[in-house]
């Protein structure tokens, strides 16, 4: 990630004083530039942000649905990507890829983050370096021409590129499935990261033994804590990271919704651990979860195991059911917390007095690489 250097523009407006504006004024003066800008200034959303961001958003969804709506805009110039730093990425790698930026003459999309402390502690779990460390380990116990890396979308641009470097190809929570059944048609093998669990509620379904699925965790010393014949029994290579919100959903509660609410539906995200997937009714993606919720009779109850905000929207937004969230203890995605209304009109009123601030820019040849393997996973149904 790189941020547009500014050393020809003048001064940008500081932060500091939008911190002391009620969110009224925040609001009209947000409006004021999306009407100074109309169709050249999208506002991305993702399901996890507050209410109040949510609001002005032009589309909202799940990280790679708000790409991919921003980079089908004609008209767009900018984005504001109200979510964390990988989702900035992508929609950079998908707005300004090669056929795009012919259409436009060369001219870049650019792609603000509000906030670039909103980062994503599951998309740090695995950093580059520690891939090519892995790969270069594995590469001595088994070929790994015969190993297909598989990357969550969670993950950082890099990540991607690598994927698409050798052969691989990024993921959904979604579309796992299908992407672990096209990989293991073609190499015998996967490296899945940096999700284990998303990884494993997968590859169980699919009919694959836990036995081989080896752990590998870059800080447990060579092979990642394994040997080499768990290595070589291997067929789908976890990598030890997981999502700091669901990983808080214990099967006690699911147990305690069902003791006290019989005939609950429990929903969870394939992010959350095994046994919590287990105990659940259903297990989906954030857009599954939204399409349960709307699709289900009036009087449905639900105990809803994803981020909380996302699980509030829905309450309101349907009054006909009841709805509860899983957890006792308030699981909240903190980092996209950092997107707020100070943060967002603060770098709307900079893009429109054209001192952008916080713009996204992947690097070229890690952009190229990372579209590959983006490319690879909207062809696999």
């Amino acid at each position: 990630m790189s941020i547009a250097p500014n050393a020809t523009q003048p001064p940008a407006y500081e932060l500091e004083p939008y911190r002391s504006l009620d969110s009224g004024e925040l609001t009209a003066r947000i409006q004021a530039v999306r009407r100074e800008w109309g169709k050249r200034l999208v506002i991305l959303g993702h399901h996890y942000q507050q209410d109040e961001v949510i609001a002005l958003a032009d589309f909202r969804g799940d990280s790679y649905k708000l790409s991919e709506l921003a980079a089908a805009s004609e008209d767009c110039q900018a984005i504001a990507f109200c979510g964390v730093h990988f989702m900035a990425e992508t929609a950079d790698v998908l707005a300004n890829r090669p056929e795009r930026l012919a259409k436009r003459d060369g001219r870049r999309v650019s792609v603000i983050l509000p906030d670039l402390a909103a980062g994503c502690p599951m998309a740090d779990m695995a950093e580059i370096g520690q891939v090519e460390d892995c790969w270069r380990q594995l590469s001595a116990v088994i070929d790994t021409e015969d190993v297909t890396p598989v990357t969550y979308i969670n993950s950082a641009a890099d990540l991607k590129a690598f994927c698409g470097l050798h052969g691989g190809i990024v993921c959904t929570s979604s579309n796992a499935a299908a992407v672990l059944r096209w990989a293991l048609a073609r190499r015998s093998r996967v490296l899945f990261f940096p999700d284990q669990h998303l990884g494993r509620n997968t590859a169980l379904r699919m009919g694959i033994a836990t036995a081989e699925m080896p752990l590998w965790d870059p800080n447990r010393g060579p092979l990642g804590g394994n040997t080499e014949q768990e290595i070589r029994d291997g067929r789908v290579m976890l990598w030890q990271g997981c999502c700091s919100v669901h990983q808080e959903f214990l099967p006690g509660h699911v147990q305690r919704f069902r003791a006290e609410y019989p005939g609950i539906r429990v929903i969870v995200h394939p992010e959350c651990m095994r046994a919590v997937v287990d105990a659940a009714d259903e297990i989906g993606s954030t857009g599954k979860i939204i399409q349960a919720v709307e699709s289900a009779p009036p009087g449905t109850r639900w105990a809803i195991g994803t981020e909380i905000h996302l699980v509030e929207r829905l309450k309101h937004e349907h009054p006909e059911q009841e709805i509860h969230f899983l957890s006792p203890t308030f699981c909240m995605c903190t980092t996209m917390y950092r997107i707020d209304l100070p943060h967002l009109c603060w770098s709307l009123e900079n893009l429109a007095a054209g001192t952008p601030v916080n713009v996204i820019r992947v690097d070229d040849e890690i952009a190229r690489w990372a579209l590959v393997s983006l490319e690879r996973m909207l062809e696999v149904k």
